[in-house]
């Protein structure tokens, strides 16, 4: 991360939302830096380089989804999305745009603060090639190697496959369309009941607690401990 303090970046246009999760995240003692349109937070994203973003959807001179891809195009910085839009078309599409996560307003500090964490825990992990650990769970994608308590777990292509894309974005959500376009092809982005049955069995071999479901939107595997 950039300094002692994580650094935050809040773009809201609403003045009342940016002072008052400003003053809650501060006293949580993250650096805070605010930004009232989509284009000043582009702009800052680049200039302070904040180790988390959150980013509302509606906003003047330029939107949220837009502020999201156009981020994309050259940082990998975690991206929260925090807007009153709480449909799951309007996840999917923050998502599919390049969002980690996704938050509906309203919600509490200590939610928002357990989302950000998850974030800087994704960020701050060794590199991609050195095991995962989640509880008594290890994902060696080096080795191609998944164990359960020491103990090896035989897994299908398809599902090793499928738990490959979830490792390697601990703690962010992938899209039902995001998943069955990596591990399926692209041609199977509509069918969501190819999904359903792999992760049942990744469940059952790994552990329930491994693979969360966003309803609707798609899953994500938990960093950090049951």
């Amino acid at each position: 991360m950039s300094s002692a303090r994580p650094r935050v970046l809040l773009v809201d246009d609403e003045a009342s939302v940016r002072a008052t999760i400003r003053r809650g995240l501060e006293m949580l003692g993250y650096e805070v830096e605010v930004a009232a349109d989509g284009l000043e937070g582009v702009r800052l994203v680049e200039r302070w380089r904040p180790d988390v973003v959150l980013m509302d959807l509606a906003m003047p001179k330029l939107g949220g989804l837009s502020a999201i891809e156009q981020v994309r195009a050259w940082s990998d910085v975690p991206i929260i999305v925090l807007s009153v839009m709480g449909e799951e078309t309007d996840k999917v599409r923050a998502l599919e745009a390049g969002a980690d996560d996704y938050l509906t307003k309203p919600f509490g500090l200590q939610e928002l603060n357990a989302r950000i964490r998850v974030a800087l825990r994704r960020l701050a992990r060794a590199k991609p090639d050195q095991p995962l650990q989640i509880s008594d769970v290890c994902i060696d994608l080096s080795k191609r190697l998944v164990t359960v308590q020491g103990e090896e777990v035989h897994l299908t292509p398809i599902e090793y496959e499928l738990l490959k894309q979830l490792a390697a974005n601990a703690g962010r959500v992938l899209t039902h369309e995001m998943l069955l376009d990596r591990v399926w092809g692209p041609e199977y982005r509509a069918e969501v009941h190819y999904l359903r049955p792999v992760i049942t069995s990744l469940r059952k071999k790994l552990g329930s607690h491994l693979i969360q479901t966003e309803p609707g939107v798609g899953y994500r595997l938990k960093v950090g401990p049951p």
